[in-house]
């Protein structure tokens, strides 16, 4: 006999009380099923949570900048500028935020949504926009784990729907910036990639009980949002109800916790028994850019070195992909960065190396004025807009997630400095902006009757005591959006860390690669001639030591790549920025060298000479 499917409903923003929602939502599941399945709903609504708050216009577009990151411009993907922003998509923001930032609401939300579980019993919850938050931040929290809800939760299949789930002000602000599983069977996040409204995918690698659905639908207006077209898309549909539907036939398979398309395994996170790490690198070089005054010499046999290194420490060729010139565009290289950290589990060895320009982008803020610096990588195709850079804000989605024990070496061959200076007319590894990018960093200073730099406000003042730190993340004007940092995800005071790691006894954060960088924060990165060829002075030393010792930890190799600059006087001092315990570990791709003779002398043999 089938078992019944119990079905929980969580609305999104709106004052829900009086629209027809629930009728709607229920008339979208049962027509993914047949006529004679058993279905029973129950649903949630939080509006008199909400009822007392009052948002200004103010209020809403502070809300905007804070969820939207890159501009107004880009909020709407593209199709609209200010004055097309909706005032449903103001509103939205502005509730989101101020739930976010308030405790007493999120303790509020809490008890109601963990109180509905634990009296409806449910095996689906959906929740939609802001009700994912809600919902999320409930599963999630201590108190879900010591209430009545917990062994339902268990039981039951999670489906977030039009989230925000992971937006980067919400994972800073709401989750220590890493996405926690909740205790569930199973969590479905339906991701629509026209949805305007603040979503964003979420990557999480080796979870076995987490499932991306990408449900793309293209709507006019707020359509692209709508619950029921996600809950009756064809890939919802196939993927989810479909299965669920056959399940329920056999009640005991449906009542359990194994077998079936959806299994749970006993530890989501850890490695899967016997499997064999697996390494993978991308090299990406680029001498050749359009502009003739921009272009560099040695990048592309950067490329050819480290593959060569990589190959003589234990890579397989076919684990090591190039991206060189023309071919590595923005959409080029964060392609292949997507096969670079696919499916990266504990134990793997991921490799991501660049040798081309670098750059500093002055970036509007909430006022509507040049409030940060962000760091970015120049593809071949750059043109001072982020959708054509590297920045953070374009890969740190890629990274953050990652396992704790994954082993990710991000290694930069160039310098963001060069963007913004000038030394004699030469030339660095980073590109000089155009006076209209460049004035957005400067103001007239009337006293001195010159152009100076102005001072931003530093993105998070309370992330630590120690200064270095704060420019390790946040850069020495503590305004800088740095390069794989997941720095737009460290939004809150290093107390709450402090007290999340306690409470845990766990790790908590983003994922923070090890990064290995050719030159300081304001330093230039410099080419080296060897005899006719070309390289950079940081790659060729690097790679020099690689071959020449063994056994060295990753501070040791950059300690000894900076002695080498150092003493054939390259004015460059490398970087290096990981954990603690990674920064201290052996190199692990180390192996014993192959007989073979030396090359004929070792960086320096000529005069240093700056890139181009």
């Amino acid at each position: 006999m089938a078992q019944a499917i119990r079905v929980l409903g969580v609305h999104g923003l709106g004052d829900h009380r009086s629209s027809p929602w629930r009728a709607q939502w229920e008339a979208a599941v049962r027509s993914c099923f047949a006529a004679d399945v058993d279905l029973q709903f129950e649903f949630v609504t939080y509006d008199p949570i909400f009822e007392d708050v009052r948002l200004t216009f103010a209020d809403t577009m502070q809300a905007l900048w804070k969820l939207g990151r890159s501009g107004l411009g880009s909020l709407v993907g593209g199709r609209g500028v200010v004055s097309d922003i909706s005032d449903r998509l103001r509103w939205t923001a502005g509730y989101v935020v101020a739930w976010v930032e308030s405790e007493d609401f999120q303790a509020k939300t809490r008890k109601l949504m963990l109180d509905a579980v634990a009296g409806f019993k449910p095996d689906v919850i959906l929740a939609h926009s802001l009700g994912s938050l809600v919902t999320y931040n409930a599963f999630t929290h201590a108190e879900a784990g010591a209430s009545s809800a917990a062994p339902f939760l268990a039981k039951a299949h999670y489906v977030t729907l039009g989230s925000q789930i992971g937006n980067p002000f919400v994972v800073g602000n709401l989750t220590h910036g890493r996405i926690e599983v909740p205790k569930v069977r199973h969590w479905h996040h339906l991701y629509n990639k026209h949805d305007d409204v603040f979503t964003a995918p979420i990557r999480l690698q080796g979870v076995a009980n987490f499932s991306q659905l990408q449900t793309p639908f293209d709507l006019e207006g707020a359509g692209d949002h709508s619950a029921e077209r996600y809950l009756t898309h064809n890939v919802t549909v196939g993927s989810f109800w479909r299965p669920l539907g056959a399940r329920s036939a056999d009640s005991r398979a449906f009542g359990g916790a194994r077998g079936g398309p959806w299994q749970r395994p006993a530890s989501p996170q850890g490695r899967a028994k016997g499997r064999k790490d697996r390494k993978r690198a991308l090299l990406v070089g680029i001498n050749e850019y359009p502009r003739e005054a921009d272009r560099l010499s040695g990048c592309v046999n950067d490329v050819f070195t480290m593959s060569a290194v990589l190959q003589e420490c234990g890579f397989e060729p076919g684990e090591i992909r190039t991206c060189l010139d023309e071919r590595a565009t923005a959409a080029g290289i964060l392609e292949r960065l997507e096969w670079l950290l696919d499916d990266a589990q504990p134990g793997d060895q991921r490799v991501f190396y660049y040798s081309g320009h670098g750059a500093r982008v002055p970036e509007y803020g909430s006022n509507l004025e040049p409030d940060r610096l962000t760091e970015t990588l120049v593809p071949w195709d750059f043109d001072w807009t982020p959708e054509r850079s590297i920045s953070d804000e374009q890969i740190y989605a890629l990274y953050s997630q990652l396992p704790y024990d994954t082993q990710l070496m991000l290694i930069f061959d160039c310098c963001h400095a060069g963007s913004m200076h000038r030394q004699s007319g030469a030339r660095a590894r980073g590109i000089s902006p155009p006076d209209d990018i460049r004035h957005r960093q400067l103001k007239w200073d009337t006293k001195t009757q010159m152009w100076v730099d102005r001072d931003f406000v530093r993105l998070n003042p309370d992330f630590s005591t120690a200064k270095k730190a704060n420019a390790d993340f946040f850069g020495s004007n503590g305004a800088t959006v740095r390069i794989g940092r997941g720095s737009m995800l460290r939004q809150e005071h290093q107390s709450a860390y402090r007290k999340a790691r306690q409470t845990r006894k766990a790790p908590v954060g983003p994922y923070l690669p090890l990064i290995l960088e050719a030159c300081g924060e304001d330093e230039l990165s410099y080419e080296y001639r060897h005899g006719a060829t070309s390289y950079g002075a940081f790659t060729f030393c690097l790679a020099s030591i690689l071959r020449e010792q063994r056994s060295l930890t990753f501070s040791q190799l950059v300690n000894a790549t900076k002695a080498r600059l150092a003493e054939l006087q390259y004015s460059q001092t490398p970087q290096i920025l990981g954990p603690s315990a990674v920064v201290s570990a052996k190199v692990p791709f180390s192996a014993p060298p192959a007989p073979r003779q030396p090359p004929p002398g070792r960086p320096g043999g000529s005069t240093p000479r700056l890139s181009g």
